[in-house]
């Protein structure tokens, strides 16, 4: 089984993709990106030019092109800069964990950006085996392995079933936000990170962590309670 550390670098190795011998100018990087994410914002994925990328960010589209071999290999990279690769963090509260490892999905790709890209980005995945590859590695593996570590400290602490499916759980986890963003049907709201664990939990949790959470926010009258 992956571990979070081998995956985070194997997503490391995806984005240096292209890469010379010549040192890499990490300034120059962080501008490309910032520049790409700029653009997917205010016209979308669609509209994104290598072209248009390196007059924003200051550079040509060789410089880009040394670093990613395509326009996509670009938009993921930048991708994973916004949703980051770092590991859930381990609060010691499991339904904590995972609302923040679901918030930070959200923040993400709930705006203007994420309705803007990643539809046109995911269909192209379904033709192009390589890209599809560099997607998994670079962004969707990385979350998915840290979110992974969450819910099985959260069976190490006597929270969630032994016998819990972990993949399931993983899925049904993302799958909201996902889901809102692919097709615009409902928003990425601000509490949904937190009805989403609440009702997953509902499910996967112990009697344990029940008796706990009940006795915690017994007093309060909203479902589920408070995040924290």
């Amino acid at each position: 089984m992956a571990t979070p550390e081998s995956v985070a670098s194997a997503a490391r190795s995806a984005r240096e993709t292209g890469r010379t011998g010549r040192p890499r100018d990490a300034r120059l990087d962080e501008a490309i990106l910032e520049a790409t994410l700029a653009l997917l914002e205010e016209s979308g994925y669609p509209s994104l030019t290598m072209e248009g990328v390196a007059r924003r960010a200051g550079t040509t589209k060789p410089a880009i092109r040394r670093r990613w071999p395509s326009r996509q290999h670009l938009v993921i990279a930048a991708l994973a800069e916004t949703v980051g690769t770092a590991p859930t963090p381990d609060t010691g509260c499991t339904h904590c964990d995972l609302i923040l490892g679901v918030e930070t999905l959200s923040q993400a790709f709930g705006g203007t950006l994420g309705r803007r890209t990643l539809p046109a980005l995911v269909a192209e995945l379904a033709d192009d085996p390589d890209l599809d590859r560099v997607f998994t590695e670079t962004l969707f593996s990385p979350r998915r392995a840290t979110t992974e570590a969450a819910l099985r400290r959260g069976i190490e602490r006597g929270d969630i079933r032994p016998d819990a499916d972990i993949d399931l759980l993983l899925d049904m986890l993302g799958a909201t936000t996902y889901h809102r963003v692919l097709f615009g049907h409902l928003p990425v709201t601000d509490s949904l990170a937190h009805d989403v664990v609440m009702v997953l939990m509902e499910g996967a949790a112990t009697p344990r962590w029940r008796g706990h959470y009940k006795e915690q926010h017994q007093d309060d009258p909203r479902p589920g309670g408070p995040t924290g």
